[in-house]
């Protein structure tokens, strides 16, 4: 299969039976997403995304039944599956999940059978989670992993034990391993961090599905005695419980300090007229890079970049707030539904993009 190419040119992975096989009994195991022969999959990712995150040949193993949208992606054709063929379980990235909800505020969807979904692709937005427990009852979970990983590494299953008012808290988490794989947090040196959820470094991880190189290209900066550089950061405490702020190539370097554009987008796609939020760094003078907010309002929705700067004051590090915001129709996409942040950047050093830009006293 090939990555999406969401930093870059999209590259081979290097699959074989064996990893695939090994990838599907995990899948199907009940520590992880436990497809039974009394389950019905609706399969939204598309079969060059990760051979649909392995869905199929998890169905396949358990006799679930499989229901395929083809082409019809859209809010208004995956409700009609949802409210005729009933399914038992579904996955999709966010994009996915975030316009569905939206088509649903005007329109019944029928999610009584449904057990759980899986969000995966890119960061879930909290509010994302808490509407659908709060509107359809329905547990959404977060799945990590890459096209190198097969892909499926982490879910974000509450512990055992959790206080039950603390559930869209772990759901909203990364996660934390499936069997079989391994992971370590280095720093830029290569040295191994500490597992104590408090220091920031890259996840590496190794295991029996995680492909030792790309298509025609060993890339040793990715591929190490064993171990793969997802180019993922964030934190690891010694529960296994992961934690991902940013991809590296996204993460914002302002006057020596990180700002997570994951976060910043999570926190503005709470913001009730917002739609989508992508952030992305931009060079800047003074600091070198600064965050650019790039907004989709709701339908029917007005806000001027000062008031929703304002409203996000108090919720993040004011250094965190950025000066430059641009409203956009549509977030540019993947073919697999991320955010294609290379887009922005290019249309923004481009003068595409109209940005409005914020002085210190409309920030305060």
């Amino acid at each position: 299969c090939y990555t999406s190419g969401t930093t870059g040119n999209p590259k081979g992975v290097v699959y074989s039976h064996r990893s695939i096989y090994l990838h599907t009994l995990m899948v199907s195991a009940g520590a992880a997403l436990g497809f039974t022969s009394s389950d019905k999959a609706l399969i939204i990712v598309p079969m060059f995304h990760v051979n649909a995150w392995g869905t199929p040949y998890a169905c396949w193993m358990s006799g679930s039944d499989m229901l395929m949208p083809k082409q019809y992606l859209q809010a208004a054709p995956l409700a009609a599956m949802f409210n005729t063929e009933h399914p038992t379980r579904s996955a999709g990235v966010p994009t996915i999940w975030n316009d569905l909800l939206a088509y649903g505020e005007d329109n019944p969807i029928d999610m009584s059978n449904v057990k759980q979904i899986v969000a995966g692709g890119s960061a879930v937005p909290r509010r994302l989670i808490e509407a659908f427990k709060d509107r359809y009852n329905v547990r959404l979970l977060q799945g990590w992993g890459m096209t190198e990983t097969s892909p499926l590494c982490a879910l974000s299953f509450p512990p055992k034990g959790s206080d039950p008012s603390e559930e869209v808290s772990w759901l909203a988490k990364t996660g934390t391993l499936v069997p079989g794989v391994e992971i370590r947090i280095t720093d830029d040196s290569g040295a191994v961090l500490e597992e104590d959820g408090i220091q920031v470094g890259e996840f590496e991880v190794r295991g029996p599905w995680i492909t030792g190189s790309y298509f025609k290209n060993v890339d040793p900066d990715r591929f190490h005695d064993g171990w793969l550089k997802t180019g993922d950061v964030g934190t690891l405490d010694a529960h296994g419980h992961m934690q991902i702020s940013d991809r590296s190539k996204d993460v914002i370097k302002t006057g020596g300090e990180w700002i997570s554009s994951v976060e910043l987008e999570n926190v503005l796609m709470a913001h009730p007229k917002v739609f989508e939020a992508a952030v992305v760094g931009v060079p800047d003078e003074k600091w070198d890079e600064r965050p650019l907010a790039c907004i989709v309002l709701k339908p029917g929705e007005t806000a001027t970049p000062q008031e929703i700067a304002s409203w996000l004051a108090p919720k993040v590090a004011k250094w965190w707030l950025p000066e430059r915001w641009s409203e956009i129709s549509e977030l540019p996409k993947t073919s697999v539904g991320k955010f294609d942040k290379k887009v922005i950047r290019a249309k923004y050093a481009s003068g595409e993009l109209d940005v409005t830009i914020l002085d210190k006293a409309e920030l305060n």
